[in-house]
């Protein structure tokens, strides 16, 4: 049986953020892997977590899925804190990483290949405001035709880093103003049957 790690990087905000739409998807994520035969884990960052069990976590997990609104065209900041902190403590523990793939006998080996996490893979799963026509066209004057993955590059770059697969990610769009979260629901058990099955 292959483990999943669920982090829901949902903070809550008082009359604008209840986290009801991110906890349907992560309670989504988790049936349809267990489904899939998968164990899960979770992780929601809003209610504490303690860092070298989240290390351990990740390094229990064969796949990784992070959950997330977007909040100014970002994680929520306590999703950067658990990342700086339990990423920073796997760099120490060097299970992680082993350093950034270049050494000083070396230092034109390409950046990025130290990571010690290979052959696990990584999800990112999105709450927008913004509607789908925003992204990949360059028409937009927003985004000028980056798609998602390019404004979430920040977030893969960590999980590449350490040398995990990143696969395709998921995005619900447009869940203030015009939400269809029945169709989101089905849309996500679909990815995840085409991109885990």
């Amino acid at each position: 049986m292959k483990n999943v790690l669920i982090v829901n990087a949902h903070q809550f905000y008082e009359g604008m953020s209840s986290g009801s739409l991110n906890k349907l998807l992560v309670d989504t994520l988790a049936a349809e892997m267990h489904s899939l035969g998968y164990e899960v884990q979770h992780t929601h960052i809003d209610q504490g977590y303690e860092i070298n069990e989240e290390v351990q976590k990740h390094l229990w997990a064969d796949i990784i899925i992070t959950q997330s609104p977007v909040y100014w065209f970002g994680n929520p900041w306590i999703y950067k804190k658990y990342v700086d902190e339990v990423f920073t403590a796997g760099l120490m523990q060097q299970s992680f990483l082993a350093d950034d793939g270049r050494t000083r006998q070396d230092p034109d080996r390409q950046y990025g290949s130290g990571g010690k996490m290979q052959g696990k893979k990584y999800m990112l799963s999105l709450t927008w405001n913004a509607p789908e026509a925003a992204f990949n066209n360059p028409h937009q004057a927003l985004f000028s035709g980056k798609s998602v993955d390019d404004v979430f590059a920040h977030n893969t770059a960590n999980y590449r880093f350490c040398g995990v697969e990143v696969v395709p990610s998921f995005s619900c769009y447009d869940v203030l103003k015009s939400p269809s979260v029945d169709s989101d629901v089905l849309r996500l058990k679909q990815h995840l049957r085409t991109v885990f099955a």
